[in-house]
């Protein structure tokens, strides 16, 4: 009895002194602790695996098909089109891969992991950093983590982890990661590089039929056989329950990144392919849902002689009075405005307003009325066309499903020229709310087609058939299904970045008349991109991936829990 009291008396003091280490030490505010509802698994602890295999394209390794990732293969969830993310260079996409947040979030983008600095951005506004995956991990879990590279920058940028060896070349990541696995008992979260097949593919590209190239991911392929044998030979594996994660972090070049691929491997995943299906386009349906380009250079300033056409098919889904849905301007309020702004009026019609206010043009802004009934549910093709004739001819025109509507003359707006961002997505005008509608195949040309070319393209399936094609400088076919930005696709230009709270829409079928949706549509569609890694992690370590944390990428493996939760 005295014993009892005693150990009583032992515990009772040391809760005390560390309930009161707590309250008095604590001096920087902590993320709430995770208590998320365990599941019942058929085996023990889970632990995962990354190793990704730098410069290997999707296309490529599905081509060469080496066989130890093959094997893996059979118990997967896999893709071969795994997209860049933003700005995809090496740097860039490690850090979208290890926080599972996009590049316009991080900004992050130089070989020493810096910030690339927007020119446009406000100076004064907050810089958020964002942790990256191993960090969480060690915060929520009882584990050892490790990562193991050749590249010096990266191995600084994840110091965090618990096992970081100085190594230099491939087979040397590939030793060292079967020295820990063998080793080290505790460890659970382990992240891999080789960076040799990026350097192969300079040499000769980036393709199957390039020697160097294949030969240097066979190589590859044979060191993660080597450390999948270490894995399964660890004392305690039994009462493990590991995913192997196989991938890139892109395709091709730092210069030039293309699709990847992913291989998300465990023991009881049936094997079957992940891909986005269908179309899949951005809902703008909020005031602070839109994707603008961030920095332009000028290529899209509307200046005071400058010809051009902007196109785009969109799908509204509500009608409202006099809101701003495509624009390079500022708001609008009463009869001020400078810029040009696509707008919601009444009658299910579109119209456009022009305005040179803020260049001296010293009259009101000017509507383009007329435009064709397009608030009725379904796709349709908006063009404006604008062409400088002389000083005093500059001639707006409006057509809808290639068929024209109204021509006016703006030259008395004198410049339209703003520091507005081109942006898709609400701009306000004179207070008017509400807005849902799907927009794609957003294209500008710096040229003013003519009739004829615009009604013959409408439905045009593959841009680069486009007879002004040499003139396309914006193209974003808002087909991406994921991440925060839109691509450019012309042979010019710059991508778009989404903001906002928006969210992807998979419409199946329900596609503008220039796209072909894929032909099995039925099915899940899943796109990813590098960020969906650190999703997995952390979705696999059963850590809740809480909103502060930011994160874009999907934890796919979520919706196949029926094949490895029991």
């Amino acid at each position: 009895m005295k014993t009892n009291n005693k150990i009583y008396k032992i515990l009772l003091c040391v809760c005390t002194i560390s309930i009161l280490g707590y309250t008095s030490c604590k001096k920087y505010a902590n993320p709430p602790a995770v208590y998320e509802e365990l599941k019942p698994q058929s085996v023990g602890q889970r632990k995962v695996l990354v190793i990704s295999i730098d410069g290997v394209t999707g296309s490529e390794i599905k081509t060469i098909a080496p066989p130890s990732i093959t094997a893996l293969q059979k118990t997967s969830k896999y893709s071969f089109e795994v997209l860049k993310s933003g700005i995809g260079n090496d740097a860039s996409s490690w850090v979208t891969m290890t926080t599972g947040v996009s590049y316009i979030k991080h900004s992050i983008g130089t070989d020493n992991f810096e910030r690339l600095r927007d020119p446009n951005a406000d100076e004064h506004a907050e810089i958020k950093s964002y942790r990256n995956v191993l960090d969480y991990i060690t915060q929520y879990k009882s584990t050892k983590t490790a990562v193991i590279t050749p590249w010096d920058n990266l191995r600084r940028y994840l110091r965090n982890a618990d096992f970081s060896p100085v190594v230099g070349t491939d087979v040397a990541v590939k030793d060292s990661t079967v020295n820990i696995l063998t080793r080290q008992e505790g460890v659970g979260a382990v992240i891999v590089n080789f960076r040799e097949v990026e350097t192969a593919g300079l040499n000769g590209g980036f393709i199957a039929t390039n020697s160097n190239y294949k030969n240097a991911i066979l190589k590859a392929d044979e060191y993660v056989g080597n450390i999948i044998t270490a894995l399964k030979a660890r004392k305690n594996y039994a009462s493990e329950d590991w995913l192997v994660i196989v991938t890139t972090i892109h395709g091709g070049s730092s210069i030039n990144p293309q699709s990847g691929f992913l291989i998300a491997s465990n023991k009881n995943l049936k094997e079957e392919e992940v891909k986005k299906r269908g179309f899949n386009t951005p809902l703008f349906n909020a005031t602070a849902i839109g994707a603008q380009v961030n920095n332009d250079n000028g290529l899209y300033d509307a200046g005071s002689t400058k010809d051009f056409t902007v196109q785009m098919q969109a799908k509204f889904n509500t009608e409202n009075y006099y809101v701003g849905f495509l624009s390079k301007s500022t708001i609008i309020s009463g009869t001020t405005q400078t810029g040009w702004m696509w707008f919601q009026t009444d009658s299910k019609k579109w119209n456009v307003s022009f305005g040179g206010t803020a260049n001296g043009s010293g009259i009101n802004r000017q509507e383009v009325n007329g435009g064709g009934v397009v608030f009725d549910g379904g796709w349709h093709t908006l063009t404006m066309t604008v062409k400088y004739v002389n000083a005093t001819t500059r001639t707006v025109t409006l057509y809808t499903d290639g068929n024209p509507n109204q021509s006016i003359n703006i030259s008395a707006h004198k410049s339209l020229s703003t520091s507005e961002k081109l942006t898709l997505g609400y701009k306000q005008f004179s207070g008017g709310t509400g807005l849902s509608f799907q927009g794609a195949e957003l294209a500008y040309f710096n040229t003013a087609l003519d009739a004829a070319t615009v009604k013959a393209n409408v439905g045009l399936k593959d841009m680069t058939k486009h007879p002004n094609y040499a003139n396309l400088i914006g193209y974003w076919q808002n087909n991406e299904g994921t991440d925060a930005y839109l691509g450019n696709k012309a042979p010019g230009g710059y991508d778009m970045s989404l903001y906002g709270p928006f969210t992807w829409k998979a419409m199946g079928t329900d596609a503008p008349p220039s796209v072909t949706p894929d032909a099995d549509a039925s099915g899940k569609s899943i796109a990813l991109t590098p960020a969906t890694v650190s999703a997995n992690m952390l979705y696999w370590m059963n850590i809740k991936i809480l909103a502060d944390f930011g994160i874009d990428g999907n934890p796919f493996l979520n919706q196949f829990e029926l094949e490895f939760l029991k």
